[in-house]
């Protein structure tokens, strides 16, 4: 191997072991496009990856189905009412978790563990983990007992759960289609009195608001920590500007913005407002003006007063106490503290730990101890990975992080090796579909993930999601088989992004060995590679490290792109004049340095498409050692499973490595 490739440039540093999590869906519906294009395709993408580069046996990848919480309910007792489901809320769950469960193979995404919160070992394992960590923060002294208004419809006779009341969003510009009980669609939280215009979705009456108490989690003592941990993974490449930016939002001062009109009502009760700090009286550019607290208990009193006022106002982005629990039936069981027996915990709250409960249920499975799991969530030598929706920054960049901290001990700092470990956050932006937002709740429906599959092939969605650039804006979905106005004459965009292995790699693939078994027996062509290969083979492998380190995936796709295409240019221009000449030197020459840069190529499109690449790599007579990063730049003949005239695997005439969706071959024949 040449002296050039040996050379070790700097390289970005990945974890001995790392636990990537994929954002869990309600367990009331089946999945989406967005679901699978926005989270689990770059999960998985980002876990086969780290499975090659670090070994497959130091990487856990854990999902699962979030089995409880009111919309869940709710959207039980809808269906149950309009006869579209008989069972229990647990046979609910159970279909849509099995059909979550079967989409997700068939895009072939590889969970380690795909669970359920509330079904089997899982529910066992998540209720022990919720009370251990209940307990914990309990005796820790970062729990408090509050007592607050919850919505009550008197006319059903009832409390409302989260979802049985709709409203508008009280924080200010917030986009939210819908606001519940105490938080909106787009996880803004803010206190139940403070919904505008709320509705009961059980009578469309508006509830009476009474007191019930609850359990909170006092997030509002995490400030300074949370502004420490902020700082501290800003300057980190892994770090998203979107995650730095959207913490540092819910670290201002609480704020309350009221309506430039209702000035004059505003100084005639200022006096008796607590102390506060008012901007943009005279700011021409805004339409409200800001009253700021130094603390979150004078904002709380200040709504209070204005509200008994008679004003309309809205609150700002602030830290606020974070509700663990509440009286939703179907839920997990709360621990008892001080006489409170019957309270469960708030949804949002325990699917925070869930992605722990999972890795400690799939270490079980395999015959881990039980403290095993301490060596992936508690070592400083294992990456936590989360990818989520943009919208969800919040509780898994701010909520989790503080709860985490808060298992320490009275006293907590920035975690340590030992301590639960703090998450590097992949978020993505919005999914549009055909430049709309689409949602299940509004009236553009979003196409089911596996309705996709009726038209295009795993392979095509995945190079297609991922080639999108989330991570840098939202972008459009816009399958032409979707789309009523396509133009006939242009490519469907997931066919052509997809192209790349069904046209290109495919057919580089199959001129190799056909080629070698026409003219040498197809036995592998032994000897140097060409410099230049190695180069720019180099080049492209370091590019591809570097892009996935900080987990920009369509730049990812871009390298591959450039990598395949330069090489099948390098194929043309060789094979034409050793055809031209019968030079069986130049085939052997262009052969060598064509299966070199397959066999690396192959290893790069792994995570993107693992049954074709598998396929590849059987038909090269390697073993699973392939996969190793340790010879990326190795040639052929380095593998211990190939031995001197190594003798490829005969290929078939017309096999293809990477097909075509059935559909698009029936559309060409026709």
């Amino acid at each position: 191997m040449s002296e050039f490739i040996k050379r070790e440039p700097e390289r970005p540093k990945f974890p001995k072991r790392a636990v990537i999590t994929a954002g869990m869906p309600y367990g009331n519906k089946s999945l989406h496009f967005g679901h699978i294009g926005g989270v689990f395709i770059p999960a998985d993408f980002y876990a086969r990856f780290l499975r090659d580069r670090i070994g497959k046996e130091n990487v856990i990848f854990v999902s699962g189905t979030d089995c409880y919480g009111s919309p869940i309910e709710e959207n039980y007792r809808v269906k149950c009412e309009n006869g579209e489901f008989s069972g229990t809320i647990e046979d609910f769950v159970r279909n849509n978790h099995e059909n979550q469960k079967s989409t997700l193979e068939n895009y072939k995404i590889s969970c380690n563990l795909f669970g359920a919160s509330g079904l089997d070992r899982a529910k066992e394992i998540h209720q022990q983990v919720t009370d251990e960590l209940l307990m914990t923060l309990y005796k820790n002294g970062h729990l408090e007992k509050r007592t607050t208004s919850q919505f009550y419809d008197a006319k059903a006779g009832k409390f409302l759960n989260g979802r049985q009341v709709v409203g508008k969003c009280p924080v200010l510009n917030c986009q939210s289609e819908k606001g519940y009980a105490d938080e909106c669609d787009l996880g803004h939280q803010y206190m139940p009195e403070n919904l505008i215009d709320p509705k009961s979705t059980l009578t469309g009456e508006t509830p009476e608001m009474r007191q019930v108490d609850n359990w909170y989690f006092k997030l509002v003592d995490f400030y300074a920590l949370l502004n420490e941990y902020a700082e501290k993974i800003k300057p980190l490449p892994t770090t998203r500007k979107l995650v730095y930016n959207t913490i540092k939002e819910f670290l201002e001062q609480p704020v309350i913005y009221i309506k430039k009109e209702l000035y004059d009502g505003y100084l005639e009760i200022a006096e008796a407002l607590p102390e506060h700090d008012i901007r943009d009286v005279d700011n021409q550019k805004k339409t409200s003006f800001a009253i700021t607290f130094d603390d979150l208990h004078k904002c709380d009193k200040a709504c209070e007063i204005l509200t008994s006022s008679g004003f309309r106002y809205r609150t700002g982005k602030t830290l606020v106490p974070f509700r663990l629990t509440g009286n939703v039936k179907w839920g997990v069981k709360a621990p008892e503290f001080e006489g409170e027996n019957d309270l469960t915990i708030w949804v949002w709250p325990e699917s925070l730990w869930a992605p722990v409960s999972f890795t400690r249920t799939y270490l079980e499975s395999i015959g881990k101890d039980e403290s095993e799991w301490k060596n992936w969530w508690c070592s400083d030598e294992c990456g936590i990975y989360q990818f989520i929706g943009s919208d969800n920054i919040y509780f898994y960049g701010i909520a989790q992080q503080a709860l985490f901290m808060g298992l320490q001990g009275e006293n907590c700092h920035l975690s340590e090796n030992g301590d639960m470990q703090l998450s590097t956050l992949v978020p993505v932006n919005h999914i549009l579909f055909m430049n709309k937002k689409a949602s299940s709740s509004s009236n553009i429906k979003p196409p089911m993930a596996a309705d996709l599959l009726d038209h295009y092939t795993a392979d095509q969605l995945r190079s297609h999601f991922l080639s999108l650039g989330l991570a840098m804006r939202s972008v459009s979905f816009m399958p032409k088989v979707y789309d009523a106005d396509a133009n006939p004459a242009e490519a469907d965009p997931v066919v052509k992004e997809g192209n790349l292995l069904t046209n290109v790699f495919n057919r580089m693939v199959r001129s190799c060995f056909y080629t070698s078994q026409k003219y040498f027996d197809g036995i592998l062509p032994d000897g140097e590679i060409d410099e230049e290969i190695l180069k720019t083979t180099r080049d492209a492998v370091l590019k591809y490290e570097r892009h996935m380190h900080k987990f920009e995936f369509h730049q990812v796709m871009y390298v591959l792109d450039s990598f395949i295409r330069n090489a099948n240019k390098f194929w043309s221009k060789n094979i034409t004049p050793a055809e031209k000449n019968d030079d069986n030197e130049l085939r052997a020459y262009t052969l060598r340095n064509m299966f070199y840069m397959v066999k690396v190529a192959n290893i790069l499109l792994h995570p993107l498409a693992p049954e074709g690449t598998e396929m590849v790599r059987d038909y090269l007579g390697i073993g699973d050692e392939m996969w190793s990063w340790d010879k990326i730049f190795d040639d052929i003949y380095s593998y211990e499973s190939i031995n001197e005239n190594h003798k490829l695997r005969f290929l078939e005439p017309r096999v293809d490595f990477f097909a075509k969706h059935p559909s698009q071959l029936a559309a060409n024949e026709n």
